[in-house]
């Protein structure tokens, strides 16, 4: 098949969309079918070494600058190069200015429109728009999903979570989990010793690696809040914090307003390849704490590298962690969470254990798999006469988890 698809974010600007969207496209290409991106143009450029890439000029935005809108009208005067490509499904994965150009292009190319729901705005908007009060922010997420699903023949979710999010909002399409796989032809051995001696880090100490973006619906700050808890144990603990965002000031001034200026790393991003995957391997333990996930790729790939998670099971990591494999699941509070790391750090013999378990489980996220399970929902939704039938999603049409026999997290 030859997918077009579109986005308000990709490369170099570094989120779990970006990540999606390029792990999808290899594994789609592995399997013979092609794609072209539409994507914003970017001041620092884009990525040079990937093909059938068309780069749309894009205005800043002043309550988010690492985020660029794309201007509909330069997508739509493609239309007639585009239509030569002859596509055979247009496929959204964003709700911005990529949603509306992407339903136009749909239709004047008379092929179907799919979109993924990657990111909970519910628990966004009021980070970014703080003047408003949370119930406005909160309806007006809502109301936009089930608008812009009424405009879809079928939509795609990371999670089943999301899924039942969606049936909860009352949104009206057809809708499949299709979480986003782990590339392992990407994704090398970590060498966490090599992270720690290029980065001035005693080996000796114990280290808790949180990579991502840094922004408040994260989390972050309650992991600060763990870290002063663990230090009364453990003096010398380090977390390391590999990302940017706009949470990062504060956090550092919340560091050290709790005393844990030589116990916190904050390292900024780094490009995905091999620093990365050491910084990964750098951890004695992966933590996490955000409850807005709709999938969390980043435990996919602490597990993949071998590292031990500790995370609360909100939301989309749900499913990552219902296996019980390769994990430590904690409560959202201080107390519990902290506990799972002393426990884990404390116990040489666990840390092995969960770190064998880790590379097995991550085994299942596969992104061949998933980019199979995408390709045929792609070819059920593309054929004449079996358009998904478009009525509200309900319990009963949510499917089970990836892990149907393993116990839920608790």
């Amino acid at each position: 098949m030859n997918i077009l698809m579109i986005s308000d974010v990709y490369f170099p600007r570094v989120n779990g969309v970006s990540t999606s969207i390029a792990t999808f496209r290899r594994s789609l290409r592995r399997l013979g079918h092609e794609s072209t991106l539409i994507a914003p143009r970017y001041p620092q450029g884009g990525c040079g070494d990937e093909e059938n890439i068309q780069r749309v000029a894009a205005r800043y935005l002043p309550l988010d600058p690492e985020d660029r809108l794309m201007r509909v009208s330069a997508i739509l005067a493609d239309t007639e190069s585009l239509r030569r490509q002859h596509y055979d499904l247009v496929h959204i994965h964003t709700p911005f200015a990529a949603h509306y150009a992407g339903i136009r292009l749909a239709q004047r190319l008379r092929v179907p429109v799919v979109e993924t729901y990657h990111t909970y705005f519910e628990e966004y908007f009021h980070h970014y728009l703080p003047l408003l009060p949370g119930w406005l922010t909160r309806y007006g997420a809502r109301w936009l999903t089930r608008h812009q699903a009424r405009q879809l023949d079928a939509l795609v979710v990371p999670s089943s979570a999301m899924l039942g999010v969606l049936a909860d909002y009352g949104a009206r399409a057809h809708a499949e989990v299709i979480p986003t796989g782990i590339d392992f032809a990407e994704l090398s051995t970590g060498d966490g010793n090599a992270f720690c001696q290029r980065h001035g880090i005693d080996p000796k100490r114990p280290r808790l690696v949180h990579i991502g973006r840094v922004a408040h619906e994260k989390n972050i700050g309650f992991l600060l809040d763990v870290l002063a808890r663990v230090r009364t144990s453990l003096a010398d603990v380090l977390l390391i914090i590999a990302g940017e965002g706009p949470a990062r000031r504060s956090l550092q001034q919340r560091a050290e307003r709790l005393g844990l200026a030589g116990n916190c790393l904050f390292l900024g991003y780094f490009e995905r390849g091999p620093e990365l995957w050491d910084c990964y391997a750098s951890g004695d333990a992966f933590v996490f704490a955000s409850a807005t996930e709709t999938q969390g790729l980043v435990l996919l790939e602490a597990l993949a590298l071998g590292t031990p998670v500790i995370s609360t099971a909100v939301l989309g990591t749900r499913d990552i962690l219902a296996a019980g494999k390769g994990a430590l699941i904690a409560r959202p509070d201080v107390d519990d969470f902290s506990e799972k790391i002393l426990q884990l750090l404390r116990q040489p013999r666990l840390r092995q254990r969960l770190s064998q378990e880790a590379r097995v489980c991550a085994r299942d996220w596969s992104s061949e798999i998933m980019a199979r399970r995408m390709a045929d929902f792609y070819h059920r939704t593309a054929q004449p006469g079996c358009e998904p039938p478009a009525k509200p999603l309900s319990a009963a049409t949510r499917p089970p988890s990836l892990h149907q026999s393993a116990q839920r997290p608790r």
